[in-house]
């Protein structure tokens, strides 16, 4: 519904819910890209996966999550220029300006995530072919050999995009909070305030939830299995269920567009 008001309401065509609609598409890849196994699972007791087909679903759940943080990233940023330069705004934020990241955030998953199914498809054997969670993901496979670069590489990937995006993040709020303390009025530094609050509680339930899922799955060897399933399904079903609500319930503009739809339909 989010995607489809974006997109039939000339007053939402600006950079802000450009960059939401994209983020709800990806959002419905994501889920796409491992829901319907997990389902299979559970309801059919359907458990084989083929090799190839491991490593496809890995590639685009890690994808996906990439472009995920990019998009968190690039609207942080947008709000950033929206409140600290907003006389210069039109002409930072503009429609060049967003394929370019697209395809910045597309080359940046290729080219990290691209080299994990290598390195894994480089393995002559493995220690077992039972994955002990309900989708694929590059520290789930284990091999039959020395493992260290594969893991030395995934931590490098991890750090590369989560902590590199969510510094940037950080840092544009830092500057935010600093441009709207200094509005003169309280009504003002309320209104740019809640401008930001819908992607502050998106990013804030996506990356707490991933790096949780992230160190427990690399740290806590005394949790109990079913716990690093339950965090690891809920870390890619989560986000993308919570994000169209927050922003539809929170965003006045999409929620009134919302509601002529509605009442149109009536």
């Amino acid at each position: 519904m989010v995607m489809v008001v974006i997109i039939t309401s000339p007053r939402l065509h600006q950079p802000m819910f450009i960059f939401l609609s994209m983020l709800v598409f990806n959002d419905g890849l994501l889920s796409t890209s491992f829901a319907p196994k997990i389902l299979s699972i559970f309801w059919f007791n359907n458990r084989a996966i083929s090799f190839n087909g491991c490593l496809l679903q890995m590639f685009f759940i890690h994808s996906f999550g990439s472009f995920e943080s990019g998009f968190l990233l690039s609207m942080a940023y947008d709000r950033y220029i929206a409140i600290y330069k907003p006389l210069r705004y039109n002409s930072i934020i503009t429609t060049r300006l967003i394929p370019r990241l697209v395809i910045v955030f597309v080359v940046r998953a290729v080219v990290l995530v691209g080299p994990c199914l290598v390195l894994i498809k480089r393995f002559p054997a493995f220690k077992t072919n039972v994955i002990a969670h309900s989708y694929c993901e590059h520290m789930a496979v284990l091999a039959a050999a020395d493992i260290r670069v594969n893991s030395i590489y995934g931590l490098f990937v991890a750090f590369t995009i989560l902590f590199f995006d969510l510094l940037f993040i950080f840092f544009s709020y830092i500057m935010i909070f600093n441009a709207v303390f200094r509005l003169p009025s309280k009504d003002a530094r309320l209104k740019a305030f809640n401008t930001c609050t819908p992607h502050m509680c998106v990013f804030l339930s996506f990356y707490s939830m991933a790096i949780f899922s992230f160190l427990s799955h690399r740290y806590g060897e005394k949790i109990p299995p079913y716990v690093h399933i339950i965090f690891s399904d809920s870390y890619l079903l989560v986000p993308p269920m919570l994000n169209p609500l927050i922003y539809g319930i929170k965003t006045t503009l999409i929620r009134e567009e919302i509601w002529k739809i509605l009442k149109k339909t009536q």
